[in-house]
């Protein structure tokens, strides 16, 4: 094979990826907007998900391609891991599409006559290179251009594919090349092949197919290619794990799941095959390959491996959660209120329990984060921050899953305690939801601190630990009154209340003192009179969920008349657990 040989191939490889790109965009251009809209609204079972997995694949032709956005459906929680997972699925026997297409380059070979020629692979490039350069320059509305775009990348794609072919035929000729492709025929270097091709072309259908270019020497036959194309596959996912770099932990999952079916295709697929061969050898191993009997065999492997995991599309969630492990020691954000499905809410009781679980899980969701948020001031990370940030986003929506799913639920003909749980848990949800607010608050106060390199004098400090403590123990009051419904600790909660109130006037007294005298700076000040106010109206909010439950539980709901009763009786409970809290979070 001379040097003039090898740049003819290396050309046509380029051409061959050029065209399947171009055609590739301007399918996704044409069609884009509304497959992204099927991909995440029509998948709502593994059926249709597979599906329309194979369908949206084949009109993009390339399952990296589908499975990229995916990736980035998951990371935005447009869509979740099992409904990717199984469009996934659907997108590895769609990508097989394109093998199919290079076969139109056998038609009208050499020596063909008469009519043949006007169906041959030029003849058709021809025209349809014709009418792409035609729609491309002379016509003004953007999809016919869009359509020209993918004409004129068909037409130079199948021109890279003839390329390809004639510098490679001479290769049948070659002693050099035929020992190269006798040692192929162990499968575990023909997979490492595959898998290094398809990681460089970052396709499997361009990988495909130079292994149908190849075919035409007559060297390549079934022992060579079923391992190659098995290794394309699992090759073909480098794309998919490069987008995946920064998603968060359910993108990354999602882009695993695409590596973990193509092994776990391959192993199946492999230990049947060569098993069987063993004992029974097939009459077709040793058969020299053609261009369509490539495109038939990956296709055929590909199916075998779509319809192997259609019922694996749990396991293959759960393996990916295993490799991929949510390093924040949460669950998945999306797992309770999933719970929330509209056709409970014609069984209120079911959708009450379902909306109780939701709301428990909302309500631990804003303690955590508030108290990541509060370690920030000790140890930031701009991982830590951006973690803090996130999980706001997740309380923000559980807080609208749940006002739209309870409001509807008020519509429906309720018992007492269904209406008292319903009322309790709307005059609840906004506490949460501001407390998460208050925590990103406290966050950017952490990153200021940070980024401004701020140092607090000793006594700041004190004090602000001092009332931290206070902020977290009336935190887990207020939420453990709400999920155990312990009454007794929300009976706590106003008395903690009350002293924290009296702990920030404490301290932004103190602190205003401390400016003056210099010990601290007016920037110091400034933030550290933003923590003081987060601080306080974070306890509001808890003393707001306390409230809700005990004045509810009496069947009744008047904050200010029970506030009242509290301050003006200054005895009894309230006023041994202010005592209490007092000496516990002193000050002077």
């Amino acid at each position: 094979m001379g040097i003039t040989d090898i740049i003819s191939l290396l050309s046509g490889v380029a051409l061959f990826l050029f065209g399947m790109s171009l055609m590739s965009s301007g399918l996704k251009t044409v069609a884009g907007s509304k497959l992204e809209l099927m991909l995440y609204r029509l998948t709502n079972s593994i059926p249709k998900g597979v599906a329309l997995g194979t369908g949206v694949t084949a009109v993009i032709q390339s399952s990296a391609a589908t499975s990229v956005m995916l990736v980035g459906f998951v990371n935005s929680n447009m869509m979740r891991l099992k409904q990717a997972t199984a469009i996934i699925t659907g997108a590895i026997l769609g990508t097989s599409i394109t093998g199919w297409i290079i076969c139109l380059s056998d038609i009208g070979g050499n020596g063909a006559d008469g009519w043949i020629k006007l169906v041959s692979t030029t003849t058709i490039t021809g025209v349809v290179a014709i009418c792409g350069i035609i729609l491309r320059m002379f016509c003004k509305k953007a999809s016919y251009r869009h359509v020209g775009d993918i004409l004129m990348g068909f037409a130079v794609l199948m021109f890279g594919m003839q390329t390809m072919s004639a510098s490679v035929a001479p290769l049948k000729e070659s002693e050099a090349f035929m020992s190269v492709v006798t040692a192929f025929s162990n499968p575990a270097l023909s997979i490492a092949v595959g898998i290094l091709l398809a990681g460089v072309l970052q396709s499997s259908s361009a990988s495909v197919g130079i292994v149908q270019a190849l075919a035409v020497t007559g060297a390549i036959d079934f022992s060579v290619a079923f391992p190659l194309i098995m290794g394309i596959g699992i090759g073909s996912s480098v794309p998919v794990l490069v987008s995946a770099i920064s998603a968060n932990v359910n993108g990354k999952r999602t882009a695993f799941v695409y590596l973990v079916a193509h092994v776990i295709g391959a192993i199946f697929c492999g230990a049947i095959f060569y098993t069987v061969n063993a004992f029974y050898p097939f009459s077709f191993a040793n058969a020299a390959m053609t261009s369509f009997s490539v495109a038939l065999t990956n296709s055929l492997f590909r199916l075998a491996t779509m319809i192997l995991l259609i019922p694996l599309n749990g396991l293959l969630v759960k393996i990916v959660s295993v490799m991929i492990r949510d390093k924040s020691g949460e669950p998945d954000d999306n797992i309770d209120i999933d719970r929330l499905e509209e056709r409970l809410i014609e069984h209120p009781a079911i959708a009450i329990e379902q909306s109780r679980i939701a709301m428990c899980s909302m309500a631990q969701k804003a303690e955590h984060n508030f108290a990541r948020a509060v370690d920030l001031l000790k140890d930031y990370s701009a991982e830590k921050y951006q973690l803090v940030l996130d999980k706001e986003d997740v309380i923000d929506r559980y807080e609208d899953k749940l006002g739209s799913y309870l409001v509807k639920l008020t519509g429906k003909e309720l018992s007492h305690d269904e209406n008292k749980d319903v009322s309790e848990f709307l005059h609840t949800i906004g506490d949460f939801e501001r407390i998460g607010d208050h925590a990103v608050n406290i966050a950017e106060a952490a990153q200021e601190i940070h980024e401004k390199k701020i140092v607090f004098s000793p006594d700041a400090r004190k004090e602000l630990d001092i009332l931290i403590a206070a902020v977290r123990e009336i935190m887990t009051l207020s939420v453990k009154s709400f999920t155990d419904k312990d009454l007794e600790a929300a009976s706590r909660v106003e008395p903690l209340e009350e002293v924290i109130d009296n702990i920030c006037d404490i301290v932004k007294l103190h602190h205003v003192r401390r400016v003056q005298t210099g010990e601290c700076t007016l920037n110091q000040g400034f933030v550290f009179n933003d923590m003081l106010t987060d601080f306080e109206r974070t306890s509001d909010h808890c003393s707001n969920i306390a409230v809700a439950m005990i004045e509810l539980e009496k069947d009744m709901f008047d904050t200010h008349e029970y506030l009242n009763t509290l301050v003006d009786a200054k005895a009894g409970a309230f006023s041994r657990y202010f005592e209490d809290y007092s000496k516990k979070y002193s000050i002077d």
